[in-house]
Order: C-alpha cells, then sequence, then structure tokens
C-alpha cells in the first residue's frame, strides 16, 4: 500500500508531533507509510503538486483550526483527480460532530477521532484486507457506500506508557537533519486537570502520565543530540507536583548548556519548593507559559478558572527575582462578563508582572467546547470559518475588540520583540497606565495612514522617535502636573535619543547609523586607539584572543553616550561609552552584553 500522512503547519520552525506518532504506530506497515509537512504560507497549488505526484492510496490528514481550509480545499480537488484514493481527517478540528462534518465533505472516507495510534494501525489492516469491517475498530466514523456518515465504537483511551518514543524510530534517525532549526513537541501527560469553558481540553476527564524513568530517557535523548529547544505539549505540565519536580530536576542537573525547555503550567498551583527549583535553573534552560487570561473575578467563576490573579502574580514575582526563566502570560480578549475597561484593567495588571512576553489574544469559540455550546447565551458572535474568533459579546462591542487588535499589534512589536525594552520602560512612566501607551501608539500608526505597512526595523525605531516627539510636543497623555519642574522639551528628546540608540544597537550592530544617533565621526581615532590597546590587553573582549583590533572593531559596537540612561540619574549629563560584545548575549533578552567605559579611559 501507498500510504501518506500529511501535516500542514502553522510555520516552518514547527514539526507535527501527531503525524510522528502515527507513523510509529503503524507496525509492519511502518515502512509503507510515509510522511509530507507542509505550511500554510505555501501556495497551496504546491502542496496539491506534491501530494498528487505521490499517488497515495491512502491518504491521511492532521486538521487543526490553522489549517482546515486549506485542507478542505486540497482534498477536494485531490479526489477529483485521485478518485480511488480514500482520504481520512484527523484532529481537534475534524473530531467534534464527525458524522456532520462527513456530510458537508463527501472527499473525505471518514475521520478518526480521539487518539489515533490504536485506531491507525487497525485502517490500515482493513484496507489490506486483514479486518473484518470498520465497525470493529473503535474511535472512527466513516462513510458507507451509499454516502451515509456511521460511528463506530468509543475511542480507547490510551496507556502513555505504550506509545512510541516517535523521535527514536529509523525513520526519524533517518531524518534527523529535518528538525534542525525547529521546535521539538514532547508529551510526558495527556488530559487536564481543568475545565475552562473555552478549550477542548476540558472535554477529556482526568489526565495520564508517562512514566518518569521513561521521560527521563527520552529527554536524554534530546540532550544528547543537543537540540534548541524541546517543547512539553501536556496542557499543564505541573498538576501532578511529583511528575513536575522529577523532570525540572533531570534537565538541571543533565543540562548541557544549549536545549530550552518550554512548559505550559498553572503558575497558581506551584509550591514553594517548585518555585525555588525553577529560580536555580541556568538562565534560559526553561520558558515557562502562563494563562493568566482575565483578572476579572466574574469572568473567571464563567470560564471555570479556579486559581486567582493573586497567587499567579505573587509566583510570576518570585520566578521572576531570579533573572533566569523565560515567562510568556496570556489573556484573552472576548470572555464573558469582561468589557472593555474590565479588558484594560486585565491588561494593566498582567502588564505590571513584566513578564519576557504579553500575548494579547482573542476568544476562539471551538466546536465542542462550553462556549460554543453557550455562545447565543452570552451574546457571542464569532467568524463561521477558522479560528472562530470573537467578533463581539453582550458586553464588548466589534468596535472595540478591533481597537484591542491596534493595542496587539503595537505590543508585538515594542513591548514582545523585547528591541524596544528601555525606550519603552522610559515612555510608560509618562503615561497614566501602560494601555494608554499602546493605544496612543496605535493612534499614531494611524495618522501616519500607513497601518497595513510592513516596515523594517530601522523604519520601526523611527516610527517610535516620532512618536515621542510628537506627544512630547503636544503634551498629551503625559500626566505633567504630577512631575513638578519639567526638563525643557529639548532635553527631554535628548534623552530618548540616547535610550533608542542604546536599544538599537542592544540586539544587533546595524550596518546603518540611526540618522537620530549623535554623529561618531570626531571620536573615531579615540575608538580605534581603544580597540588597538583592546586587542592587546583584552580588559574587555577576552573571547577575541587572535583578532586584530579591526575585526574586534566590526564585530562589536563601542557608543559615546552624554547622559544616564537608568535609575533615578536618568538624563543626568555624563559622558561615558558602552560597549556591545554580540558574543555574549543575555539568555533571556537576546541583548548584547554591555560594558560601560568611562571618558577617561578611552585613549586621546
Amino acid at each position: 500500500m501507498n500510504i501518506l500522512l500529511v501535516a500542514v503547519n502553522a510555520k516552518y520552525i514547527h514539526s507535527n508531533l501527531a503525524v510522528y506518532s502515527l507513523k510509529a504506530s503503524a507496525g509492519a506497515y511502518g515502512p509503507m507509510v510515509r510522511l509530507a509537512e507542509y505550511t500554510v504560507n505555501q501556495p497551496k497549488d504546491d502542496i496539491f503538486r506534491a501530494i498528487y505526484s505521490k499517488k497515495p492510496e491512502l491518504l491521511f490528514f492532521s486538521c487543526y483550526i490553522w489549517n482546515r481550509e486549506i485542507i478542505l480545499s486540497l482534498a477536494e480537488d485531490l479526489k477529483k483527480v485521485l478518485p480511488e484514493t480514500a482520504i481520512w481527517a484527523g484532529g481537534p478540528e475534524v473530531s467534534y460532530d464527525a458524522e456532520q462534518f462527513l456530510q458537508e465533505n463527501p472527499a473525505f472516507a471518514g475521520v478518526m477521532c480521539g487518539e489515533g495510534e490504536r485506531s491507525f494501525p487497525r485502517l490500515l489492516e482493513y484496507y489490506a484486507g486483514s479486518a473484518g469491517s470498520l465497525a470493529e475498530i473503535p474511535g472512527i466514523v466513516w462513510r458507507e457506500k451509499d454516502g451515509e456518515a456511521k460511528a463506530g465504537k468509543a475511542p480507547e483511551i490510551l496507556d502513555m506508557d505504550g506509545l512510541p518514543f516517535v523521535y527514536e524510530t529509523p525513520f526519524v534517525r533517518e531524518k534527523e537533519k529535518a528538525f534542525e532549526n525547529r521546535i521539538i513537541y514532547y508529551e510526558s501527560s495527556r488530559g487536564c486537570p481543568f475545565s475552562c469553558s473555552y478549550c477542548l481540553s476540558s472535554i477529556e476527564k482526568g489526565v495520564r502520565f508517562r512514566n518518569t524513568a521513561t521521560v527521563k530517557k527520552e529527554l536524554a535523548f534530546f540532550l544528547e543530540k543537543r537540540v534548541q529547544q524541546v517543547k512539553f505539549v501536556d496542557r499543564t505540565f505541573n498538576s501532578r507536583h511529583s511528575h513536575a519536580l522529577e523532570i525540572w530536576n533531570f534537565i538541571r542537573e543533565q543540562d548541557n548548556g544549549i536545549t530550552n525547555f518550554h512548559f505550559e503550567i498553572a503558575a497558581d498551583i506551584l509550591t514553594d519548593e517548585e518555585t525555588e527549583l525553577l529560580r536555580k535553573m541556568r538562565p534560559g534552560l526553561v520558558q515557562l507559559e502562563i494563562g493568566v487570561q482575565t483578572v476579572n473575578e466574574e469572568t473567571l467563576a464563567a470560564i471555570h478558572r479556579t486559581g486567582s490573579f493573586e497567587k499567579i502574580a505573587k509566583r510570576v514575582r518570585q520566578i521572576a527575582e531570579g533573572r533566569n526563566v523565560h515567562q510568556h502570560l496570556d489573556l484573552i480578549a472576548g470572555l464573558p462578563f469582561e468589557d472593555f475597561a474590565s479588558f484594560r484593567h486585565s491588561f494593566n495588571a498582567v502588564y505590571s508582572l513584566r513578564p519576557q512576553q504579553l500575548q494579547l489574544g482573542f476568544l476562539k469559540v471551538l466546536r465542542g467546547s462550553e462556549m460554543h455550546r453557550r455562545a447565543e447565551e452570552y451574546g457571542i458572535v464569532y467568524r463561521s470559518s477558522p479560528p472562530y474568533e470573537v467578533l463581539k459579546t453582550r458586553w464588548i462591542s466589534c468596535d472595540e475588540l478591533l481597537r484591542l487588535k491596534e493595542v496587539e499589534e503595537m505590543l508585538e512589536v515594542y513591548y514582545n520583540s523585547g528591541q524596544f525594552a528601555h525606550t519603552i520602560e522610559a515612555l510608560e512612566k509618562e503615561f497614566a497606565e501602560p494601555f494608554d501607551l499602546y493605544a496612543a501608539l496605535a493612534d499614531y500608526y494611524a495618522s501616519c495612514g500607513n497601518e497595513m505597512k510592513s516596515y523594517s526595523r530601522m523604519q520601526r525605531f523611527e516610527m517610535l522617535r516620532g512618536f515621542i516627539l510628537h506627544t512630547l510636543a503636544q503634551g498629551e497623555g503625559f500626566h505633567a502636573q504630577d512631575r513638578g519642574p519639567q526638563t525643557p522639551y529639548e532635553e527631554r528628546c535628548a534623552v530618548f535619543d540616547e535610550l533608542l540608540t542604546f536599544d538599537f544597537y542592544l540586539r544587533e550592530n546595524g550596518k546603518s547609523r540611526p540618522g537620530w544617533a549623535a554623529d561618531l565621526q570626531p571620536y573615531h581615532e579615540a575608538a580605534a586607539a581603544f580597540y588597538r590597546r583592546e586587542a592587546e590587553e583584552h580588559t574587555y573582549l577576552k573571547a577575541y584572543e587572535g583578532r586584530t583590533w579591526k575585526q574586534m572593531m566590526r564585530m562589536t559596537h563601542l557608543e559615546r553616550f552624554c547622559r544616564e540612561l537608568s535609575g533615578r540619574d536618568t538624563g543626568k549629563e555624563n559622558v561615558y561609552w558602552l560597549l556591545f560584545d554580540y558574543s555574549e548575549r543575555d539568555a533571556l533578552t537576546n541583548s548584547a552584553a554591555v560594558y560601560r567605559i568611562e571618558e577617561t579611559d578611552i585613549p586621546g
């Protein structure tokens, strides 16, 4: 048989754990099963051509909200030219109400519901003529010859320890280089202990865990291969404390200095022991994703979220004190009982925790979720096609949600990118609340008439500078009445120009010098003299042994500043130099190492 498993991922860096797990479960049919991974960004015609050229007899698609539309279109076209091919679908986007899905999409022969590692090999047996009937296979819905959709036995709940380790199979070993520069997905548990009304994980009750001895053996494989990132897909990794502690202790003890591990956790149930352990990790070893969603208590009750914001905030702050763990916090706009003012309050509260990333997401009304069943009750109007995103509710209008979209874009560019951190931190202090800053930024972009334009990094800096100068000149949004005697406008602009220059060179040694930055030409010889001395003494650039002074000058950056940029003395006149070393970077921010050099220490 010619069997093809197809994944259409959201991005190239993603991989599809589901199709690899199915192939690893195929048993004797494994050699007949091929995998093909594409992305939603590729032209549909290219994907069609690639699949058609393989002429599969059995074709399986892995379906999610981000790829449903393209998969339905591909299946419809492929069935026209490969009429004998049996096309199946699986995944959360088609498993709910699979019979209706088959009625609406005649190109498909059936749907695998639930966990496919058991039903997939049974299906292959059936098509090979080794099994009696489809009705005997649990966890599938299929189309009879007369076109009627039929549901078989309920899906079987699998033992996690019986699942194969997909990354050590012969097939994956052959494709080892295919995972370079891509995220490796791994699961140590299935299910979720919580019942969030917007999430499909709430449908399955209980949590099943993979034996920790097995998990550690498999993680050792990733550590040995020195993969860049392993992303756990466990819905709430720390739902069993003994499980989390054992695995976290293992990755700390076996740390190879390269591999990073990403976990989705519930911060409010972290224990003191877990928190202290996380604070001992190598900087950059661990990333935590924490779903806050809202701080509105009525909303939390409606969506069945039990943790309090106070408990979450306490743990987030404790972990942040260690300056070693990347924290990603999530908010969801469009939830029941949360209006615009309430969401603004949620935004400001979570922003105050200063996570490395704050994701402003929008409610997706997923089929099969409680939110889907109660959408009419809540007055939730949402898009008919994936990702089924909210358009308005009883509490928040479409205009207001679109306003939050504008804020989200500015947040992504100017906060989550981390490229403007020091400028933004100083700018925040001029606004009553952080939300106001990003709303004002969105208004400024709109006033420039280029909301839909794609900007380069330099242009983003220039837009931010234009916004700062405009706002300082207008005095809008700044609470000057609370600040006492004001620094002259020109001086305030000069402080922000130096902050922008600092942020610009903190991430990379730009080929083009910013137009607002001070002219360094008069200091060229002094800078060259510094590098000539550094090539001999290596006072700061110890890792550059063997490099000439000109090579060091090209590989690093030396910048002259005239004002203090942090602390109580921000803006105070004081001449000094900063040396940016791009070979050494902060594990959390990716910022270059920075060495301060007093003016008196620069030759000449």
